[in-house]
């Protein structure tokens, strides 16, 4: 008899019996789901539909009339008898070959024996025998005389088995068949037949997950009968096939570096790398390795594309290149996509080039549910960056030799995984290098092959020789470990740590803001840094009339807050709709569909801050779209206000730039303090800068002794706290203190407070 082995890979379900260990066949359950075990079970159910049996459900009783066939040509005998059982199915089973008959028999009489042992009575086990003989000749008859050939005939049972079910299938096994049960619903029920797990043995693929809603066999041979359906289009099948990874030796320098035609003896196949790498080994020689291995590779003459940080999404012109039809079904969808694959010089390329692309679209289909403008989007960004990179890949290929695609910072999302595992099954080394060991966007494929160190190293770009690669020192490192020693999570900051912030307003008590006013933000209640992102707790408050009519009292506490990093307002309107703005007549060309054109704005010549830090005009243009999302100056994106807030934001004064090329989010932040002791209105511009300045980071105050309205008109809603600290004064005249806007001569009043400021 066959002995039940053990599994090292599904691939061994597959392998020629004069191949396997021992005469072994294999007897497991799953219960759990994978895309590898979808790809097992769909192969798995090809063969045991051409050699076996497939089973839906339980496998139906003999009903009276097979019992009454049986009775006629084998009678009701039964014995506990070896050659009994052989003799039996001699006659019940005659195409049955010899050896298979032999074992058979033997493990009907072990099973027998057993039930024997467990205090079945004889009438129980000949009623079990009669059974079995239904079963075999009514169920497995086409299977039984296939016991014993090269191909390893093989059952796929999908349900609740029951326990003489198992029997029997435990009968066959030990005859010559393979055998998996398919327990789409877990193990729960099936432990109840078998509580020792003593026949059928687990097995997973990697990442295993509940079964989706409808999986079974039906599902399997839908999609099976769609593939044979599907298979004309694919055409004379190409010469070569991708072997990845299967000759890998696990060093990754070495395997990369080593010449095609040593990674294997198959000359139908072409050996690649599909290679994933997390971390670094070291970080003092890291860069320079992977300089040095790409010249080596480039002095080998192996096309190398490198993409860093993300693959850039197709442009528009890119995607109106591919000419798709929206096909009803797949055979009308793929050969229009496919259409699109470009002749190569070599014709035996193009058929790997279209085989692989139909592979990948119709497992796509499959997680897409049939999702055909889904799985469309999805074919159209692969083929927008075959195009993109295939001619740098795969000019002037000749087999068995390999480009290499290093993408450093690994996938982003679901349409780069579908083009990255495309480009892994083409005669092209995919190298993902994740040196920070922070992937985005983490994905599982039975191809690749994963490393992980645990060192990390924020790395910007590959190293390349056209690129200018730097490297780095061994003080340099010992003081970014310090640095990660001294400013993670203890409170202290390195200057200009982060690079990104977000602001919380605070709401507080009037007193409390000349004692917040000077602290750095750090010390400031609900500070915090999440994510590499500093929460910014600032002051936005309106502060209306004069505490206990004591206007010189009044003017000194606002001398306090005319501090170093505050910018004053003294007038208003501080900012008019007919001042002299050069970016103006460029704005309407600078936003579309709501989203600033970052790239035109930066580029444009009468943009102004280029010289800023690049994380701090990043930072500005950020605000600057939350400024247009959250619509809170009322007209936005309703009568053209957008354009003007863009105008506002994009010509701010010198004084206020400059605070913000030195703010650092984790120390003092800039303030501005406006003061309208007049009646005269803010303009719809100064809400604007008010708002903007608000979501960068300033402190803001109003002071406004009248206790009239003014700048609150232009938000859409409440947004500024009010607070009312004594009786309204008019007509006082703002001396002069701190940072002056204003280019007016200066009275001797003002100057007397500015010498004493």
């Amino acid at each position: 008899m066959f002995e039940l082995r053990r599994l090292e890979k599904f691939d061994e379900y597959f392998i020629k019996l004069s191949l396997r260990r021992e005469r072994g066949v294999y007897f497991y359950r799953i219960s759990r789901y994978s895309e590898e075990i979808h790809a097992f079970l769909l192969r798995y159910f090809e063969e045991a539909r051409r050699t076996g049996v497939l089973v839906e459900g339980r496998i139906p009783n003999p009903d009276e009339k097979n019992l009454s066939y049986y009775e006629e040509i084998m009678g009701m005998d039964f014995r506990m008898s070896q050659d009994f059982f052989s003799d039996s199915l001699r006659k019940w089973l005659p195409r049955m070959k010899e050896a298979p008959r032999r074992d058979v028999a033997e493990a009907l009489y072990d099973t027998f024996d057993g039930m024997k042992k467990e205090g079945k009575n004889e009438n129980m086990r000949k009623n079990a025998y009669i059974k079995f003989m239904c079963w075999l000749y009514y169920r497995f008859e086409r299977m039984v005389n296939r016991l014993g050939e090269e191909d390893v005939p093989k059952i796929l049972y999908e349900g609740q088995i029951s326990l003489y079910e198992l029997r029997l299938l435990h009968i066959l096994a030990r005859a010559g068949c393979d055998v998996v049960l398919l327990q789409k619903n877990g193990d729960g029920e099936y432990g109840k037949v078998d509580p020792e797990f003593r026949y059928f043995a687990a097995r997973e693929g990697e990442g295993g997950r509940d079964f989706p809603e409808g999986y079974g066999i039906r599902a399997i041979r839908t999609e099976w009968e769609e593939k044979q359906r599907l298979g004309r289009l694919y055409g004379p099948p190409p010469r070569w096939t991708c072997a990845v990874n299967t000759w890998c030796s696990g060093d990754i320098g070495k395997d990369l570096l080593s010449e095609e035609r040593t990674r294997g003896t198959d000359t139908n196949l072409i050996y690649n790398a599909f290679f994933k790498i997390r971390g670094v080994e070291n970080k003092l020689t890291w860069r320079n390795e992977w300089y040095q291995l790409q010249l080596q590779l480039k002095n080998r003459e192996k096309p190398i594309v490198v993409v860093n940080g993300e693959i850039p999404p197709p442009t528009p012109d890119e995607i109106a290149g591919i000419r798709r039809e929206n096909g009803r079904n797949l055979e009308q969808l793929l050969p229009g996509l496919a259409g699109n694959i470009s002749d190569p010089s070599n014709p035996e390329l193009k058929k790997m080039l279209v085989k692989v692309f139909y592979d990948q679209m119709l497992e796509e289909n499959r997680k897409l549910a049939g999702n055909l403008n889904k799985l469309m989007n999805r074919g159209v960004y692969l083929l927008c960056w075959l195009k993109r990179y295939g001619p740098a890949l795969f000019q002037n290929w000749r087999e068995p030799k390999t480009a290499a695609f290093f993408y450093l910072g690994g996938c982003k999302n679901e349409n780069e995984v579908f083009f990255i595992r495309y480009l892994a099954r083409l005669p092209v080394d995919v190298i993902l290098l994740i040196p920070d060991g922070n992937e985005r966007f983490a994905f599982a494929d039975p191809l690749l092959f994963e490393k992980d160190y645990e060192e990390r190293l924020a790395v910007e770009r590959f190293p390349q020789e056209n690129t200018g690669a730097m490297m780095e020192t061994a003080a340099y490192h010992a003081e970014r470990e310090l640095d990660t020693l001294m400013y993670q999570d203890t409170g202290m900051y390195r200057n200009f740590q982060y690079e990104k912030a977000t602001t919380i307003t605070l709401r507080t008590m009037y007193e409390e803001i000349s004692i917040l006013w000077d602290q750095e933000v750090k010390y400031r209640p609900n500070f915090s840094v999440v994510n590499g992102v500093v929460n910014i707790p600032v002051i936005l408050g309106k502060v209306s009339g004069v505490k206990d009519g004591d206007v010189q009292g009044y003017w000194q506490e606002l001398r306090k807050l005319a501090t170093p990093d505050a910018f004053v307002v003294r007038q208003a309107p501080y900012i008019r709709s007919t001042d002299d703005n050069p970016i103006k007549p460029y704005v309407t060309g600078f936003i579309r569909n709501g989203r600033l054109q970052r790239e035109k704005i930066c580029s444009h010549e009468a943009y102004p801050y280029g010289f800023l830090r690049e994380e701090m005009q990043k930072h500005m243009l950020d605000k600057l779209q939350l400024l247009l999302d959250r619509k809170t100056i009322r007209g936005t994106f309703e009568n053209g206000t957008e354009y003007t807030v863009l105008a506002v934001v994009l010509n701010l004064p010198k004084e206020l730039v400059r605070l913000m090329q030195k703010f650092d989010f984790t120390k003092k932040n800039p303030k501005l303090v406006c003061i309208n002791a007049s009646e005269a209105m803010y303009s719809r511009e100064d809400a604007i800068l008010t708002a903007f300045l608000n979501l960068v980071g300033f402190d803001i105050v109003f002071y406004t002794p009248t206790g009239y309205q003014n700048i609150e008109k232009h938000f859409n809603q409440r947004w500024i706290e009010e607070y009312q600290i004594g009786e309204y004064l008019y007509d006082l005249q703002v001396p002069g203190f701190g940072t002056m806007p204003s280019s007016n001569r200066l009275s001797w009043r003002e100057k007397f407070f500015r010498r004493g400021s």
